[in-house]
């Protein structure tokens, strides 16, 4: 869980996700699906490591009041005691592959990943399953796990720059999807039990809701070993299903989560008894898994005087992984760019982005400055956050609704061509860069595969992002901020409205809402 905080969702990562939704002509990629509705994908890039993974359409977004805190604790229980290893067998095998293994949970996917030999592949998707499909949760586990989890909160929460976008994203969508906790409530931890761990197992990890992916391996090879591995997971469509099928038509999609897809526990699995407690109708698979992401927006400050530095959080609601100007908003955020006010220096560390050039270094009481994107399946959050000494509190709101009322209008100070050139161009380094790692080359090909049914080739979002104008980005710009004015009726039924999280010294910090209403910018509030 503290791998996920720490690496909010990359913009390599997730840009390459969203890529599929906006392709014309997505790569003739070998995706098959084994007849429960397992999708298998691979990436046949030849070298010295093979990375693989299991990706499961679970997280905190589908927890319910039964459940909460499950996908947190699930991550922590990755690779222990099962029905065929004990905890030692799981951390000798591991081992002794020389690899790297790890679990990871996220508001919407919850990950299995390996790196490892070439020739070491079969036990590697042993490993996997073993640990999807027939985790023991057993009580001691769990309490071993409650009390590194209370510590890993403990840290994340003393740490303003970890545990501030994940309160952002609780104030943004409040009481729904979303905004539900990526930490396991502290309140939670003295009362989660290994049923309510099974019960979240149950309910979400399905075929249907499942890819296994592999970067340098053969097809064939793979499908294989799912089908070996996984292929004996039941589900009510498999009466339905027809066999092993391959496909490289981006027309295959995965399966709609307004599907049934009520599952039987698979042979290797039937430990994963539910609980008998009856589920409440407004939590059940149905309602939880086609619930839809309701922004609220909202304002919360956190008193904290001891902190060096005070933090604020300007976010709107951005937009959703399927959006066709999911590029353009990329886009933008790179040319808004930013970062700290110490840096290494070197080229490519973003120095002449906006925010280095109109706030960092023209305001030396400012720390850090830095736009932030997040795009999930329906929805999104974008905007800045900037870190500045308290006596600074009096211009910061002022200094932060300039900001981001400049890239909505095109006048003396606002975007240029110039700009837009270097953002696209760091833009497309940066995925290409990230593309490098076999274990991110792995997660993008399970994460796109999960979401959209297919891979897009490089040469697709290369052009896509240099089909971007300056006009796309003040559009899209007014799009997010400034909704109302959008020609989309869509758009027009979003509320505008800021989300402001605050965290250190707030004495002397004027209102916020204010500053971003004299430019426009506070929608309905």
């Amino acid at each position: 869980m503290r791998r996920a905080l720490l690496r909010t969702p990359r913009l390599a990562r997730s840009l390459a996700t969203s890529a599929a939704s906006t392709s014309l002509a997505p790569l003739p990629l070998k995706v098959s699906t084994l007849s429960n509705g397992v999708r298998v994908a691979t990436d046949p890039t030849p070298g010295h490591f093979v990375a693989a993974g299991v990706y499961v359409d679970a997280g905190s977004r589908y927890e319910g009041d039964r459940t909460r805190g499950a996908g947190h604790m699930v991550d922590r229980l990755g690779f222990k005691s099962t029905s065929n290893r004990t905890s030692e067998q799981m951390t000798s095998e591991i081992e002794a592959l020389g690899g790297q293994f790890l679990s990871s949970s996220s508001r919407e996917t919850i990950m299995y990943q390996s790196t490892t030999y070439t020739h070491s592949l079969p036990s590697v998707l042993s490993i996997l399953s073993d640990t999807v499909l027939n985790p023991l949760i057993t009580s001691e586990e769990l309490d071993a796990q409650r009390d590194a989890a209370l510590w890993e909160i403990g840290e994340i929460k003393n740490k303003p720059e970890m545990i501030l976008p994940e309160i952002l994203h609780e104030v943004a969508f409040q009481g729904n999807t979303l905004g539900n906790p990526l930490l396991c409530p502290e309140e939670r931890l003295e009362t989660m039990t290994p049923e309510t761990i099974r019960e979240f197992l149950g309910s979400w990890y399905k075929p249907e809701r499942m890819v296994v992916a592999a970067a340098g391996v053969e097809h064939e090879q793979l499908v294989e070993l799912a089908e070996q591995y996984f292929g004996e997971m039941k589900s009510q469509s498999s009466s339905t299903s027809t066999s092993t099928s391959s496909s490289s038509s981006s027309s295959r999609t995965s399966p709609p989560l307004s599907k049934n897809l009520s599952t039987s526990a698979p042979s290797s699995a039937s430990h994963l008894n539910l609980s008998s407690t009856p589920i409440p109708p407004s939590e059940t698979f149905e309602i939880l898994s086609t619930a839809p992401a309701v922004y609220t927006g909202g304002e919360l400050y956190l008193e904290k005087p001891e902190l060096e530095f005070t933090h604020l959080y300007v976010g709107y609601e951005g937009l959703s992984i399927h959006d066709e100007d999911i590029y353009a908003l990329a886009t933008l955020q790179v040319l808004l760019g930013g970062g700290g006010s110490f840096s290494a220096g070197g080229p490519g560390k973003g120095m002449y982005s906006r925010l280095y050039t109109h706030v960092l270094n023209q305001h030396h009481s400012v720390d850090f400055c830095a736009s932030f994107h997040h795009c999930y399946l329906d929805s999104g959050l974008f905007g800045l956050n900037i870190a500045v000494h308290p006596s600074y509190l009096a211009q910061t709101p002022w200094l932060v609704a300039n900001q981001l009322d400049s890239i909505t209008r095109s006048v003396r100070g606002g975007m240029d061509e110039i700009d837009l050139m270097r953002a696209r161009n760091q833009l497309k380094s940066g995925l290409m860069m990230a593309l490098e790692s076999r274990m991110v080359q792995v997660e993008d090909l399970g994460r796109q595969v999960q979401v959209h049914g297919h891979k897009v080739p490089m040469e697709e979002m290369t052009r896509l992002i240099d089909a971007v104008t300056l006009s796309d980005l003040y559009r899209v710009a007014n799009r997010v901020l400034r909704p109302k004015t959008s020609s989309l009726l869509s758009d027009r039924k979003k509320s505008g409205k800021p989300t402001i999280v605050a965290q250190g010294q707030l004495e002397g910090l004027p209102d916020v809402v204010e500053a971003l209403r004299r430019r426009g910018l506070a929608g309905d509030v």
